[in-house]
């Protein structure tokens, strides 16, 4: 199979196998008026297998958000034809408005206005904790 290169846009490598149409939907990539390609399961040496989702724009992304569902992407730009600029995510320290505090005691369940804001307190086991209650996040 043959996915043609973009000319402008953003690529999204290194998504885990089967992560694609979470990240496809969380991003509301369905709501474009551009390209978008997503191929799952292609063959990768590193990873075994991996999807990748080209969007034939390019479009403001939260990293934030892509870098907790899955840490290991790559997020590649693309300006006439040639990669400009490679980001490889992580998970990111904070987290804020992308899970909601499960605790009924937790100040975010009373107050609505307040942002449910999260913390990374394990890097390893990727745990995170509200900064309000120190509920921890269910992932």
């Amino acid at each position: 199979m043959i996915i043609g290169q973009i000319k402008d846009g953003i690529v999204l490598d290194h998504i885990t196998a089967g992560k694609g149409m979470e990240i496809y939907k969380i991003l509301g990539l369905g709501e474009l008026d551009c390209t978008v390609a997503m191929i799952k399961n292609a063959d990768s040496p590193k990873m075994g297998k991996k999807d990748i989702i080209k969007v034939g724009k390019v479009i403001d992304l939260n990293l934030d958000i892509l870098g907790y569902i899955d840490p290991g992407i790559t997020v590649n730009i693309i300006r006439d034809g040639e990669r400009i600029k490679r980001e490889k995510l992580s998970l990111p320290e904070r987290i804020t408005g992308v899970i909601r505090c499960k605790n009924p005691r937790c100040i975010t369940s009373v107050e609505q206005e307040l942002e449910h804001e999260f913390v990374l307190t394990d890097r390893e086991k990727g745990v995170y904790r509200c900064v309000y209650c120190e509920a921890k996040a269910k992932r």
